[in-house]
C-alpha cells in the first residue's frame, strides 16, 4: 500500500482581474481552466444560445471515440448536398474519416459533418449520439439536431456548457492533433485552419469558429501558457478575435510562479526495515515551480513503496513526489534516499550461542 501524504499549500497573491464586462463586444463568453475546470472571466455565460459550427466539437469528438478513424469510405451524394462552408468532398471519392475530420475541424465542411454522420451510425443515430454525450457530461443546456450547426429552433448551448466539452475533448490526443493544425495536405487537398487564433495568439493550441446570420460570430479558442491551458468561449461576438485575446491575456495574469520546493530539499521520509536507521529521508531531484491562481489548492503525494529493506544506498531512486490540483497532476519530480542506511548485523540463534559457548570452553 502506497503511503500519502497530503499538504495544502495556498496561494497567497492578488487577483489580477481587470474589469472588462463592459468592454466585451460577445452576448455570452467564459474562460476555464481546462484541467481544474474553475471559471477564470465569465460574463452572461449560462444563456442558451445557437452556436452554428462549433457545434462540430462534438461531432468530432463523438467520431473520434467510435474508433477507427483511418478506415475509409466512399462519399455519397447526399454528403454533398447542404449549404455553407465546404471541404468540397466529391460524390464518389474515397476519403478516410480521418482526413474528413480535417475537412470538418479546419474548413468547416457541413459536407464533412454529414459525411461523418452518415458513415458514423447514420444522421439520425449520429445526432442521437451527440446528445447522449452531452447527457454524459452534464450538459444539461445543450442540445442537437444536426452535427454541422447549421440553424435549428432547438440547436443550442451556452458558453460555460460549450467551454466544458471543449476541455473534454482536448484530453483526446486525435483531437487535439486535429485542432491545433494550421494548415495540412490531405485526401488531394490543401486545408487551411479557420482558427485565426493559432497564427494571432501565442501558445493557441485550437479549436473552432463558427458564424450563422442567426448566431452571428461564435469562436472557441484554448491556448497553453507556463504549464496551464485556458479555454475561452464567445457566442454572438462581432469583435471575437480581439476579444479572445484580451480574455486569455487577463486570465493567464492571475496565475503567478510559486515554487513548491528546491532542489535537494527534504520532502519526506520512508520506513526502512532491518536497518541501523528506522527511515531515511528522501530528497527532490529538482526544483519544481507551477503558476497557480488565486485560492488554488495544491496537494502533494509521494509515489513509492511503503518501507524499504536495509541496505539503503543514499542517492539511490526511490520513486516520485506528485503534486496535483483536484485531480489533475500538476507537477511531478524523482525522489532519492538522503543517505546510507546499513543493514543491522543478524542476531544469533540460542543453538549458535550454545555452540559458541561450547567452543569457548576449548579455547
Amino acid at each position: 500500500m502506497r503511503r500519502w501524504r497530503t499538504r495544502v499549500l495556498m496561494c497567497l497573491f492578488l487577483v489580477l482581474l481587470c474589469g472588462r464586462a463592459g468592454a466585451m463586444s460577445a452576448q455570452s463568453a467564459v474562460v476555464i481552466d481546462a484541467d481544474t475546470g474553475e471559471v477564470r472571466y465569465e460574463h452572461n455565460a449560462d444563456a442558451v444560445m445557437p452556436m452554428a459550427s462549433t457545434t462540430k466539437i462534438m461531432t468530432a469528438i463523438v467520431a473520434i471515440e467510435q474508433g477507427d478513424i483511418d478506415r475509409t469510405y466512399t462519399v455519397k451524394p447526399e454528403y454533398t448536398q447542404t449549404e455553407g462552408s465546404s471541404m468540397y468532398l466529391k460524390p464518389g471519392e474515397t476519403v478516410s474519416i480521418r482526413d474528413t475530420l480535417y475537412g470538418l475541424m479546419l474548413m468547416s465542411g457541413n459536407d464533412a459533418a454529414l459525411a461523418i454522420a452518415g458513415e458514423c451510425g447514420g444522421q439520425e443515430a449520429f445526432v442521437q449520439a451527440m446528445n447522449d454525450k452531452a447527457e454524459t457530461l452534464g450538459l444539461t443546456n445543450t442540445h442537437f439536431e444536426n452535427p454541422n450547426g447549421l440553424d435549428r429552433e432547438t440547436h443550442h448551448t451556452t458558453a460555460r456548457e460549450l467551454a466544458e466539452l471543449t476541455a473534454y475533448a482536448l484530453q483526446n490526443p486525435d483531437f487535439r492533433e486535429i485542432v491545433s493544425t494550421k494548415n495540412i495536405t490531405c485526401a488531394g487537398r490543401t486545408m487551411v485552419n479557420h482558427n485565426k487564433m493559432l497564427s494571432l495568439y501565442k501558445g493557441a493550441i485550437g479549436v473552432k469558429t463558427g458564424y450563422t446570420k442567426k448566431c452571428g460570430r461564435c469562436l472557441v479558442s484554448a491556448a497553453e501558457r507556463n504549464g496551464r491551458t485556458l479555454i475561452a468561449v464567445t457566442l454572438n461576438d462581432p469583435d471575437d478575435w480581439n476579444d479572445h485575446c484580451t480574455m486569455l491575456d487577463e486570465a493567464f495574469a492571475q496565475y503567478t510562479p510559486v515554487t513548491l520546493h528546491e532542489a535537494g530539499d527534504t520532502v519526506g521520509e520512508v520506513t526502512v526495515e532491518g536497518g541501523t536507521a528506522q527511515s531515511v529521508p528522501l530528497i527532490a531531484g529538482h526544483e519544481v515551480t507551477a503558476y497557480l491562481a488565486p485560492g488554488e489548492q495544491v496537494t502533494d503525494s509521494l509515489r513509492g513503496r511503503p518501507f524499504v529493506y536495509a541496505t539503503v544506498a543514499g542517492g539511490d531512486y526511490y520513486g516520485e513526489i506528485v503534486y496535483q490540483i483536484g485531480e489533475h497532476i500538476l507537477k511531478t519530480d524523482t525522489l532519492s534516499y538522503a543517505y546510507d542506511v546499513e543493514q543491522l548485523p543478524s542476531r544469533k540463534g540460542i543453538l549458535e550461542r550454545c555452540l559458541d559457548f561450547v567452543r569457548g570452553l576449548f579455547d
